[in-house]
């Protein structure tokens, strides 16, 4: 592997890093808790099982069809503050808000009352967050344009991100903890104010510390303005054609709906097997081993993980690294059958450092990697740059991904016969969904290796682009 020096000038000081991992925090923690307190919408306000399910689904629709569109404006933005730093910033502190005030219902009122409630705040508050999160992505992409400083900073903020996961677990302890809350409805009520003036405090932080690449440099940028309406449209429709033809980015695509998609299909099963296997039914004595094993995941991909992968990518590519992190999550997987042993939960914890290579490699090397593919776009379709488009069509297809996941997940459920009604849970039940724990996510992350076998955009090829675009922009 043919390994470059980064010059000083392409490092991103560690004070723009920290702004940018704590963007990243927000960006894990609002969703992660989202999950959490939407749990709370059966138990702690009455919602019926459908309109809960409505209430998961519409929203996620709607939040998937405005993100190319955010990625799109913030490309084509022009101002004195930069094209991404002034929707970081309000979105910031227009998601902290929203999000609190998501959550303020009763469940003295009715459901239909609570329904149209939480959809209508809902989709304000989706609203800000993509206004928050897409340009926030597009602003990793050009904060660096060497090849191995971008896995450096993805590295840093992936790790940043994982602390959300270390917290949010422990939200259903505190939720349900009668000395902290006199309800669980007061639990969300609270508990979400303290995460939406959180994450308005950690929001602001790209907007105010981190760099934009040189507005100078750009151009053929669209005019933004309800006149030209039509035409934005037309350029975006046009822009996502390209961006589907990109055949490196086609490959990031496909390999990261089968590693996370595959994760996320079976995400609830440890929650299962540890209450219904390891404790057979005993949610007393599982007591906090579910959160245990969240939070130490979280810690292993955080310190362990992500500082191997960024070494792997510096030393031997970021394809081989994303091979060699998807190899060894597949074993990982394959460990779980004797980790989680009835009598000694300690040992459901053995597989979980080789488990985290699979998402902590993924990520991070993914979201690297497309700070490469926005390089080889400009070098193919020119001016504008679209950082803020690939970002959005990147995590657009992780969410629609993700909600399939997740309805073939509840789909698995059914097929080997859990009951999620019934105290106790078959021998067979439980090894069928230990083998599907096993097989499923070992299976997807197989297919997403050799979807990435052919993936060629090296560092060689990276710097040879790079060279070129600094050539035609006239850069020194």
């Amino acid at each position: 592997m043919n390994q470059t020096t980064t010059h000083a000038r392409e490092r991103v000081p560690t004070i723009q890093k920290l702004a940018f991992g704590s963007g990243h925090l927000v960006n894990n923690l609002l969703p992660g808790s989202l999950g959490v307190f939407s749990f709370f919408l059966l138990t702690a306000f009455g919602m019926d099982p459908f309109q809960a399910g409505l209430l998961g689904g519409l929203p996620r629709i709607y939040d998937a069809l405005i993100d190319p569109i955010m990625g799109y404006i913030s490309d084509n933005t022009v101002s004195r503050w930069g094209r991404r730093r002034p929707y970081i910033f309000a979105g910031a502190i227009l998601c902290g808000i929203f999000y609190a005030i998501l959550w303020q219902m009763d469940a003295a009122n009715s459901q239909t009352f609570n329904f149209w409630y939480f959809l209508s705040f809902s989709i304000i508050y989706l609203t800000a967050n993509t206004i928050f999160s897409a340009p926030l992505i597009g602003l990793g992409y050009e904060m660096s344009s060497d090849y191995n400083e971008r896995t450096r900073l993805m590295a840093f903020s992936q790790t940043f991100g994982q602390i959300a996961w270390m917290i949010v677990p422990w939200f259903w302890v505190l939720i349900a903890d009668p000395d902290l809350f006199g309800s669980q409805a007061e639990g969300v009520r609270k508990l979400s104010i303290g995460v939406g003036a959180l994450c308005l405090i950690l929001g602001i932080m790209p907007a105010i510390f981190c760099r934009e690449i040189d507005q100078s440099q750009l151009s053929n940028r669209s005019e933004l303005s309800l006149k030209n309406m039509v035409n934005i449209m037309k350029e975006l429709f046009q822009n996502i054609l390209k961006i589907f033809k990109n055949k490196p980015f086609m490959k990031l695509c496909g390999a990261t709906l089968l590693v996370f998609n595959g994760f996320q299909m079976v995400a609830s099963f440890s929650f299962f097997i540890i209450v219904f296997y390891l404790f057979n039914g005993d949610y007393a004595k599982a007591g906090t081993w579910p959160a245990w094993f969240s939070t130490v995941s979280a810690f292993a991909t955080a310190f362990l993980v992500i500082p191997i992968v960024s070494w792997l990518s510096t030393k031997f590519g970021k394809r081989n690294a994303f091979i060699i992190s998807t190899v060894l999550s597949i074993i990982g997987y394959l460990l779980k059958w004797i980790g989680f042993q009835p009598g000694n939960p300690w040992m459901m914890l053995m597989p979980i450092p080789l488990i985290a290579f699979g998402l902590g490699g993924l990520f991070t090397l993914m979201m690297s990697m497309t700070a490469d593919v926005c390089d080889l776009d400009e070098l193919e379709n020119g001016m504008p740059r679209k950082e803020g488009t690939f970002g959005a069509i990147y995590w657009w297809m992780v969410k629609m991904g993700q909600g399939l996941a997740l309805v073939l997940g509840g789909w698995v459920l059914k097929v080997v016969g859990f009951d999620s009604t019934a105290p106790v849970q078959s021998l067979e039940t439980m090894t069928n969904l230990r083998i599907a724990d096993i097989v499923i996510p070992a299976l997807t992350a197989a297919f997403a290796i050799l979807v990435m076998w052919k993936y060629d955009l090296s560092e060689e090829k990276a710097k040879a682009i790079k060279e070129e675009l600094v050539r035609r922009r006239g850069e020194i």
